[in-house]
């Protein structure tokens, strides 16, 4: 039984070889001549010559045919056809029987379907159903008026996949794209990069070294060192995706977005971006950072939402739920923001609080007016206060009233207009610096001046009444006023601090009043 096999096994690699090889068959041609110079059989064809080897078929103006070797060269309207799939024309060609390969020179025109290759030079194996050229070829594919040029292609015809290296260059009415290595299938008609490739269009440019781009459907995937640049602004991450009818961009993972027009980045763990209307959201501990002279303010929430004003030119960045800022010389607190880049102006909103230096201001409402990243002025609406810490933790300056504009130099106080129920409680101190007294005042509308953080001056505009008390005779009650809260746990520190949560304080729920 052994021996028997041992003698199958060693005749099999013959039988198979034997079965493979066949001859160049001559289906006819004008006129046939024997030339004894050029080899023993060697024939030679003139006048509508055709061949036939297995599937392929052979026609050309002239010929010379090798028995010996199983081979031709073919001069003149070459034409091949291999299983009515791929069809190719050139000026030369060489044919090699045995190893069904050919070669093709000169104005060489490869044919399947819905696609056209053209090149000097195509060197197809039969067997594989495998093509290649050198030194530059073009692809047109008529479905979607692809133009695929490169330097070094390789075609791969039963799963009609096309590989182009060296300056490749993929032309569409749309778009074009630039790369070092991509493949092109002609079905799907989606094209791989790999390596450095850049896309092209009148929206944006976009930049990868390994994705893939659906030119059928226009969409798309790009990924390693992966960025999308428009006019206005760079969107970057480990991984994006476009769609290029819709004009929506999604990127995943290290998200940067960078604002060259409104110097402002955006960081992130995802971006959904929208073409068409100019609007980006971005989740996943998200930061805004906006560079100024000498500092930059770093702002934080659950979502940032970005989207371009009535003017075309300047962005407003929303940011919603657990909204926290931070700046050497500035802080803020709330559970949603506007900032508005075209005036500089930060609307803060649901249980705001802002630290500038000593002071901590909060309102139902707050609006900050900016300038070179320092504040201008300041709007506070509804329940106002102002409070600062006097050097002991029992005692805190305060200023309340309905409405509060605040004025302000190099980010200190030094104007404070209180419209609607004002209120002030603020120490007074001896000259050699200990605390003699506490004022409280009262008064419908105040005009407060300040110098270095203190109160300089208090003008009382309307049925104003003011008592200085020993510091001795004021109890703990009576040195707040109602709604009084100190919020300095909750304050960044460093911007780091942006990502920590605080628990908001509850908002007081106002008593319906009962009406016989």
């Amino acid at each position: 039984m052994k021996f028997t096999i041992h003698i199958i096994l060693l005749f099999l690699p013959f039988c198979v070889f034997s079965q493979k090889v066949t001859k160049i068959e001559l289906l006819g041609a004008n006129s046939l001549e024997y030339d004894e110079k050029l080899g023993k059989n060697v024939r030679r064809l003139l006048g509508n010559v055709r061949f036939k080897h297995d599937d392929v078929l052979m026609n050309c103006d002239s010929a010379y045919l090798y028995s010996e070797t199983n081979s031709l060269d073919a001069f003149s309207n070459i034409y091949i056809n291999q299983g009515d799939t791929v069809h190719i024309y050139g000026d030369k060609l060489k044919y090699m029987g045995n190893s069904r390969k050919a070669e093709i020179l000169n104005n060489v025109r490869l044919v399947d379907n819905d696609m056209t290759l053209t090149s000097n030079n195509l060197t197809y194996d039969m067997k594989k159903d495998i093509g290649f050229y050198t030194g530059g070829g073009k692809m047109v594919s008529a479905k979607n008026n692809n133009t695929l040029t490169s330097n070094i292609g390789y075609y791969y015809s039963k799963p009609k996949n096309f590989f182009f290296k060296d300056s490749v260059v993929l032309i569409n009415p749309e778009y074009e794209i630039y790369s070092d290595t991509l493949k092109f299938n002609t079905v799907s008609e989606i094209a791989y990069f790999f390596g450095p490739t850049n896309i092209y269009s009148k929206e944006n440019q976009i930049y990868c070294e390994n994705g893939w781009y659906d030119t059928k459907n226009d969409l798309s995937k790009f990924k390693k060192n992966s960025f999308l640049l428009t006019s206005e602004q760079k969107l970057q991450g480990d991984s994006l995706y476009y769609d290029r009818k819709t004009g929506i961009g999604q990127v995943y993972s290290n998200v940067i977005i960078t604002d060259t027009v409104n110097k402002f980045i955006i960081n992130g763990d995802y971006a959904i971006h929208y073409e068409h209307k100019d609007q980006s959201t971005i989740t996943g501990k998200p930061v805004l950072t906006m560079t100024f002279e000498k500092d930059s303010l770093f702002l934080h929430a659950d979502t940032l939402f970005a989207e371009m004003d009535s003017t075309g030119v300047h962005r407003i960045v929303h940011a919603y739920h657990h909204s926290k800022f931070y700046k050497n010389d500035m802080q803020g607190v709330c559970d949603s923001l506007v900032y508005t880049l075209s005036d500089s102006t930060i609307r803060l909103y649901i249980q705001p609080v802002l630290w500038s230096t000593e002071n901590q201001m909060t309102a139902e409402f707050i609006s900050i007016k900016t300038a070179d990243g320092k504040i201008d002025h300041m709007v506070m609406d509804v329940n106002a206060f102002i409070v600062s810490q006097e050097d002991t933790v029992k005692y805190f300056n305060q200023i309340k009233g309905k409405n509060i504009v605040a004025s302000f130099h190099e980010n200190a106080l030094n104007k404070v207009k209180v419209t609607g129920n004002g209120e002030t409680i603020y120490f007074t101190r001896e000259d050699n610096g200990d605390l003699f007294g506490v004022n409280k005042a009262i008064s419908s509308d105040l005009l407060i001046y300040m110098k270095e953080n203190a109160i300089e001056k208090i003008s009382f505009i309307n049925k104003p009444e003011a008592t200085l008390f020993p510091i001795e005779d004021v109890t703990a009650t009576e040195l707040e006023l109602k709604d009084f809260q100190w919020r300095e746990d909750q304050r960044p520190k460093t911007k780091e601090d942006i990502f920590v949560r605080n628990i908001l304080p509850e908002i007081p729920v106002k008593k319906k009043v009962k009406t016989r």
